[in-house]
């Protein structure tokens, strides 16, 4: 545990300024900062910047009143160059990502390339003394945003009390047909079979309660963007919970209806925000929706 606070400790790696009046995120860099444009511009694309916890790169985010910049003392680094991996926050416990499709969170088999290979060849080179450690996962097809403890400590303190620390998981999907309600809540017992193929029932199948919130958020007659809450956080969850309600995920090679329009399961996992495993300060992280997933929907298109 550290000796400093939470509060101390952010302190002393960030700057906190409060928003007074309505602006723009590049006028109030340059006149609360009083720096350049160029300086403003290095520190949106060195990912150094938040309001209100969510990161941002944008210059043009309007502000208002009431909403706190956040500024990073440091450089964010920018070491890590993969086509499948990107760090969106760093400190010397955690490391929060956000990975591609394509690629698995940890190895299955020796030597398998994945997510965690990555980040401890970046973390050698950087020659810090960790490894990345998994608590949770995506499956290789999904992408969106991860956290990997740097030690066992955290790693242990997020397993053990995942569903206590983590307070709000969401993820976006393109889903085939258009989803006839607004929102609901999808509850059913999955279980895996030997061959690996998730099994859901509406009673008790000797497997584990899973439980998914969903919202339609926008619609045609062939595809539905749709937003998912998890309130547990089981193995092929929402692709087996869309597939009960009669829309798969579309790319859903597992699950699915066969439909694939974007070459890849169209399923992110846009926020995560959870409390810090050893300072416990709220840390919220939020990705833009993917551009492939709203090429179906027009801006008039909605619920």
């Amino acid at each position: 545990m550290r000796n400093m606070s939470g509060a101390a400790y952010a302190a002393s790696k960030y700057i906190e300024i409060p928003v007074r009046e309505e602006s723009n995120l590049m006028d109030f860099l340059l006149k609360q900062m009083g720096i350049t444009k160029n300086r403003a511009k290095d520190l949106l694309t060195g990912r150094a910047v938040s309001v209100d916890r969510k990161l941002t790169t944008h210059y043009d985010t309007p502000l208002r009143p009431g909403q706190v910049v956040r500024v990073s003392r440091h450089r964010q680094n920018t070491m890590l160059l993969n086509k499948y991996v990107k760090i969106v926050y760093e400190d010397k416990d955690i490391i929060v990502i956000e990975k591609s499709e394509g690629i698995l969170s940890m190895a299955s088999t020796p030597k398998q390339y994945c997510v965690k290979n990555v980040l401890d060849e970046y973390f050698e080179k950087r020659h810090f003394k960790c490894t990345a450690h998994v608590v949770h996962r995506l499956d290789r097809e999904t992408s969106g945003l991860m956290i990997y403890a740097k030690n066992i400590e955290t790693a242990k303190i997020l397993e053990d009390n995942w569903h206590d620390m983590v307070y709000d998981r969401r993820y976006i999907a393109v889903l085939c047909g258009k989803v006839e309600k607004e929102g609901g809540t999808i509850q059913s017992w999955l279980r895996e079979s030997k061959s690996f193929v998730t099994y859901s029932s509406p009673t008790d199948n000797g497997g584990k309660l899973a439980i998914t919130h969903y919202h339609r958020l926008r619609y045609t007659d062939d595809f539905s963007l749709v937003e998912m809450k998890l309130e547990t956080g089981r193995k092929n969850q929402i692709r087996v919970h869309m597939a009960d309600l009669g829309n798969p995920v579309a790319g859903d090679q597992k699950y699915g209806n066969g439909r694939d329009p974007l070459h890849r399961l169209a399923l992110h996992a846009y926020r995560l925000n959870f409390y810090h495993p050893i300072t416990r300060e709220q840390m919220e992280f939020e990705t833009p929706i993917p551009k492939e997933f709203l090429i179906f929907f027009s801006k008039e298109e909605n619920v």
